[in-house]
């Protein structure tokens, strides 16, 4: 069976832990890995672009036989060779390239029962680390707009804004994110493209982290409170289609880009916690964001 033409069709973003697929591609990974590619699938696969949220765990049963899913990564094809994760040539979306899910399994013992293409298969996503790690994902974009908020005052000219309108010191700043079971992390680079945008960094550097921290998980807590609705809106299932985490704040509709998994609500944090840290990096200041959740 050729290589897949068409992207991956994806499930996770409407909740989805199973899925009925058929196997399109197997492909060999090293010496003792096999890399899967479905038509179809409910596995949320880490994307080398920006691996903020971790792949899913789980397994794909083939003929009454569970395979550990040991990893699963966004893949791409030009229809003559499969490109796993960061070795990936071209941007999603490049005409005559397909991306595709990759499930990652280990490579059979001689005389075990293999998988082919062709096969009928059951791929089943772990509900429990799941959630853990929709929790997280949700929680980090609640801290990111809490923050714009508390920053606020921090500008001296307009700069770009966020999903409230605010002025996007995550979006500007930001360095790196990842999502943690309930939790998240976010690193802040406080440089010299952030002052030219007009934010004052001096300020942040002198103030109180602690009162920070509290003023962010304020109004978090706000929007716990009131049970705030999540959805991810998207335009069709196929995994470059872009996706977007939609929140019906008291403050507005908030929407940000995102095709990781998320809860339903942000009631469903239950209780959010924020903590800041400042570190260095070669020179530069950065300001870590630590956000963890009890949901």
């Amino acid at each position: 069976m050729p290589l897949p033409t068409q992207d991956t069709r994806v499930t996770y973003p409407a909740g989805e832990l199973m899925q009925r697929a058929v196997v399109l591609h197997v492909a060999g990974v090293g010496d003792d890995r096999l890399a899967v590619v479905t038509d179809v699938t409910s596995f949320h696969p880490v994307d080398a672009a920006w691996p903020d949220q971790p792949a899913d765990s789980g397994t794909i049963a083939v003929r009454g036989v569970e395979l550990p899913v040991v990893d699963a990564v966004v893949a791409a094809t030009d229809g003559t060779t499969l490109h796993l994760g960061a070795d990936i040539p071209v941007r999603k979306g490049t005409e005559g390239w397909a991306f595709v899910v990759a499930h990652l399994v280990d490579a059979p013992a001689a005389g075990d029962a293999a998988i082919a293409e062709g096969d009928d298969v059951v791929i089943t996503a772990d509900a429990t680390a799941r959630r853990a790690l929709s929790l997280g994902h949700t929680a980090c974009h609640a801290a990111s707009l809490a923050l714009n908020a508390a920053l606020e005052g921090h500008w001296s000219k307009a700069a770009r804004t966020d999903a409230l309108g605010r002025p996007d010191f995550d979006g500007i700043a930001i360095a790196s994110s990842r999502i943690e079971p309930r939790a998240s992390v976010d690193r802040y680079r406080l440089n010299k493209s952030l002052r030219r945008a007009g934010f004052d960094v001096a300020s942040l550097l002198d103030a109180d982290l602690d009162a920070l921290a509290q003023a962010v998980s304020a109004t978090i807590a706000e929007w716990i409170a009131a049970g705030t609705p999540v959805r991810i809106d998207r335009p069709g299932e196929g995994l470059t289609d872009r996706r977007t985490w939609v929140a019906e704040l008291p403050d507005g509709t908030a929407e940000i880009p995102c095709g990781g998994t998320h809860v339903g609500s942000l009631g469903e944090l239950v209780e959010a916690r924020v903590e800041f840290d400042l570190g260095d990096d070669d020179g530069t200041p950065v300001l870590e964001m630590r956000t963890r959740v009890t949901g």
